[in-house]
């Protein structure tokens, strides 16, 4: 009879629970709902605890918001085919291809040569670009590069505008967030060497074609494939011979952590500088891949051009250092920071998708607990993390914070 009190007492007071939970849930979507109508800035203030399938209603009310939004400031520059961003002008052209998915159109980001030249130049290598590859399904789109310097495509300036891009092009055509892929001819390819690490949280894959690596690292490849096309008789700045070196590295990084850095790296012999299109395979060779959003590892080096976010870790505005570099799995419930370097304090993001929020997580670092408690779901984090990059395939409900020094 005891046990059964007791059974009986437990039951309500999970009922209890889960009704002022619901309350909380409905008050708090209906401030969400207020704030976006007349005051969005004070959704950050929304740190309260939610559901989880308070948290699904939020991001799917936030994204639609932040679309719109999009929509309306952007509607005359996809009309005009022309980001304009801190009196940066990228024009751009696209063609679609085959039948869109129901998941929305896959995204082809592909980047023309020339660079160090006159503009006439490099806009017809533009006009070469727009018409180079054809994938089977999806926007193909080529930008064209806002200068025309000789680092054109990997100036700092250019991974804003591409995730704006991306934005922008999901916004208004629809596309699949987990199939964007990025590629690049010659000064495009410098481009792809470049950005492809310092943007892998954003692709699914990515083809470098004939280009020079100048000082990017692999390392941020962990989690995206990436394939070389390279003329064998391509020897000017030696790019052939540092295409088969990063071939090696490639290799050497996948034989220490066989889960990660899927790589194709096809040295076309008797080939120059162009290939005669032996390179237009590595269109079908990204295809075969979606991006995981949430990968169990991540592998973050930072290059001369810094981000504050790289797949579901975050360090604070304005700390990030060139050369910086963390290492961070996720197994079960917990979190292992295996490396950090020119870090102090470091921010994880979390979701219903990687581990179960209602539980504990642990965090360790050098051996030491940093973090052991019941991460809270909040608005405000949902918020942060559509506002920066509105991505409806990589939205984070809860945050932790950890100080590594």
């Amino acid at each position: 009879m005891l046990k059964k009190l007791i059974l009986f007492s437990f039951v309500l007071a999970l009922i209890s629970s889960c009704e002022n939970q619901d309350k909380k849930d409905v008050k708090m979507l209906e401030t969400l709902n207020t704030y976006l109508q007349s005051s969005p800035e004070k959704v950050s203030e929304l740190t309260g605890e939610i559901s989880a399938e308070a948290a699904t209603k939020a991001e799917q009310e936030i994204h639609a918001y932040l679309e719109n939004k999009i929509k309306a400031a952007y509607q005359a520059d996809w009309d005009s085919l022309k980001l304009v961003v801190n009196h940066k002008e990228l024009k751009f052209k696209y063609r679609k291809f085959g039948e869109k998915p129901p998941q929305g159109w896959s995204l082809y980001i592909s980047m023309h040569g020339g660079g160090n030249a006159a503009p006439e130049v490099n806009d017809q290598q533009w006009k070469n670009q727009i018409n180079l590859y054809r994938p089977k399904e999806g926007i193909y789109l080529a930008p064209r590069a806002p200068t025309n310097t000789w680092n054109l495509w990997h100036e700092p300036h250019i991974d804003s505008m591409f995730t704006q891009l991306i934005e922008i092009a999901d916004a208004f055509e629809d596309i699949n967030t987990n199939r964007v892929y990025l590629t690049g001819y010659s000064a495009g390819g410098d481009g792809t060497y470049q950005l492809a690490p310092r943007m892998a949280d954003q692709l699914a894959a990515a083809a470098m074609m004939a280009g020079h690596p100048n000082d990017a690292s692999p390392l941020g490849l962990r989690n995206l494939p990436f394939t070389i096309h390279m003329g064998g008789d391509d020897g000017a700045y030696n790019r052939n011979k540092i295409a088969a070196e990063w071939k090696n590295k490639l290799d050497s990084l996948q034989k220490q952590d066989p889960e990660g850095y899927i790589h194709d790296v096809q040295i076309h012999e008797g080939k120059g500088h162009w290939m005669d299109r032996q390179d237009t395979v590595a269109i079908e060779w990204m295809a075969q891949f979606t991006r995981n959003p949430y990968p169990k590892k991540v592998v973050w080096k930072q290059s001369g051009v810094t981000h504050n976010r790289f797949y579901w870790l975050v360090v604070p505005s304005g700390s990030a250092k060139k050369d910086a570099e963390v290492i961070a799995t996720l197994d079960d419930q917990t979190i292992t920071i295996e490396e950090a370097e020119l870090i102090d304090t470091l921010s994880i993001r979390l979701n219903g998708d990687m581990l179960k929020l209602d539980q504990k997580v642990r965090v360790f670092y050098n051996g030491q607990l940093l973090y052991d408690a019941v991460p809270t779901r909040n608005v405000a984090t949902i918020w942060k993390s559509l506002s920066e990059r509105n991505d409806p395939e990589q939205v984070f409900s809860a945050q932790i914070e950890v100080n590594l020094k």
